[in-house]
């Protein structure tokens, strides 16, 4: 996609600064291109699974550093990345509902970090609050309860350094079973498969470059699945079940294969009721679905291609982002797996039960994004429903020119309506993640809970939420504060 001068303008990109991580000479913005990387060569691979250090009748406990590593991303250079255990994205971890996880995380980096494990329902003091800082030299061991089988992501989540962090590689996938769904027969072990797509540019020698286009937004141009550019799977004729996580920092992915259709089996927090065929998977950043690629259709020696078409809310100079990874179907097997017609039921919460109505604005005002028109403040709670209390929330973006994915921290929410019009079928779950579109208003609705004490909403543009675009509620009375387990110094650090 090409942009004459004038559009070039109004969004920012000529005047705009770019950051590179780390320095390197700097060019003027719009001429930075990644170098060419021919895609569907560099071979698929998959996040390891972390295994715990040790575990008891109840918890299973995890060690994670955060340390620089130079790797390679671009064939013959290297890159030098942030990552979880020295590698991006970070390793998986898998746990299963009901079990309780302690992760320490080891800040060895140059700056303050704070991890939040998105979707998960965690106590405020280990939720990742964004002023909840673990400083260089310094560690902080989370607890994290498990209460849904859902797909779920960490990522840091320094207050206004977030955007740098996880681009710079700080992100990691976290599943949580149950036995419901292990008994479904659904496709399993080595055919389900995570994939973290990301988009990030590079200069001649292998460094990142971060360029916020004025604080709008990141965009790169070589898109990345599990940390490897446009790669090349090689599957058997049979299902495979994916769960996909749009890890990017403002890039919005609207999924499509070349050949055949998405069967999306989950959302954000879980499998949804029905199985649900698309030709297109919209996900805005931070959001997460499941789908399953039945490639029994396809002859062996078929390449299916997964796309991403060009799409007006993001910015791109060329086409190369309109592919993301290339499936080859190579070998044949038996296929004992299905893909039920009932998944797991999920109950509408009836809007009759809802007690208020909130109003939230996320829009830009003087060059800062804002909600309602304010910036964050940590003395400041924007909502207050009581412990239990069902409300809806109208999340309204007036404008046009940006798009927002709204993250509600805690709890788990269903979607009511886009401006007046139901849901896509796909979005019927529970969700987290709420893609706010230009000039539209979204209604969500949700029981306050499990815990009580203040979490954060932001948008999930990782640069607007940086500048300023986050707020927070509190659920009830009483609950503990966000800051009320520090990290403490490594030189303090006891056996977990």
């Amino acid at each position: 996609m090409k942009l004459t001068r004038r559009e070039a303008i109004k969004l920012g990109l000529i005047g705009s600064g770019s950051l590179l991580l780390p320095f390197v000479k700097q060019e003027p913005a719009f001429a930075q291109f990644s170098p060419q990387i021919k895609p569907f060569e560099l071979p698929f691979r998959t996040p390891p699974v972390l295994q715990p250090i040790r575990s008891d009748a109840t918890t299973d406990y995890y060690k994670i550093t955060m340390e620089k590593a130079r790797v390679e991303i671009l064939p013959g250079l290297k890159t030098e990345i942030w990552g979880y255990n020295g590698i991006t994205p970070g390793p998986t971890i898998r746990q299963q509902r009901g079990r309780q996880s302690v992760v320490r995380f080891i800040n060895n980096l140059d700056e303050k970090m704070s991890v939040h494990l998105h979707g998960m329902a965690s106590l405020p003091q280990y939720d990742g609050y964004a002023e909840d800082l673990i400083s260089p030299g310094y560690y902080k061991d989370y607890l994290y309860p498990n209460n849904r089988a859902s797909t779920l992501w960490y990522h840091d989540h320094a207050i206004h350094q977030t955007a740098s962090h996880v681009y710079r590689g700080l992100a990691g996938m976290y599943i949580v079973d149950d036995e419901v769904e292990q008994a479904l027969p659904l496709p399993k072990g080595e055919y389900e498969i995570p994939l973290i797509i990301q988009d990030k540019r590079f200069a001649r020698n292998g460094s990142l470059i971060l360029d916020n286009l004025n604080n709008r937004g990141v965009y790169g141009d070589v898109m990345l699945v599990n940390g490897v550019p446009f790669p090349r799977m090689e599957v058997a004729n049979r299902k495979y079940r994916f769960r996909v996580l749009n890890g990017g920092a403002s890039r919005l992915l609207n999924l499509q294969l070349n050949k055949g259709e998405l069967i999306v089996i989950g959302t954000d927090a879980g499998l949804i009721s029905a199985p649900v065929k698309t030709r297109t998977l919209r996900i805005g950043i931070a959001e997460r679905y499941g789908f399953i690629i039945d490639f029994s259709q396809y002859p062996i020696g078929t390449r299916v291609i997964l796309q991403n078409p060009i799409s007006s809310n993001n910015i791109d100079r060329d086409n190369r982002t309109n592919q993301i990874m290339c499936f080859d179907v190579v070998r044949q097997e038996s296929d004992d797996s299905l893909i039920p017609d009932t998944l797991r039921f999920v109950q509408p919460i009836p809007i009759s039960s809802a007690l208020r109505t909130r109003t939230f604005r996320f829009d830009r005002n003087n060059g800062v994004w804002k909600i309602n028109n304010l910036g964050w403040d940590k003395n400041r709670i924007d909502a207050n429903p009581g412990f239990g209390d069902v409300e809806i929330w109208n999340l309204v973006n007036p404008g046009g020119g940006w798009i927002h994915p709204v993250h509600i921290h805690l709890v788990d929410l269903q979607l009511l309506s886009r401006n007046g019009r139901n849901p896509l079928p796909y979005e019927r779950g529970w969700k987290d993640v709420f893609l706010v579109g230009e000039n539209e208003t979204v209604r969500v609705i949700t029981k306050f809970g499990p815990n009580i004490g203040k979490y954060m909403m932001h948008c999930h543009n990782i640069v607007h939420e940086d500048t300023d675009m986050m707020t927070q509620f509190e659920v009830g009375t009483g609950g503990d504060s966000p800051l009320s387990a520090p990290a403490k110094p490594i030189s303090q650090i006891l056996p977990l």
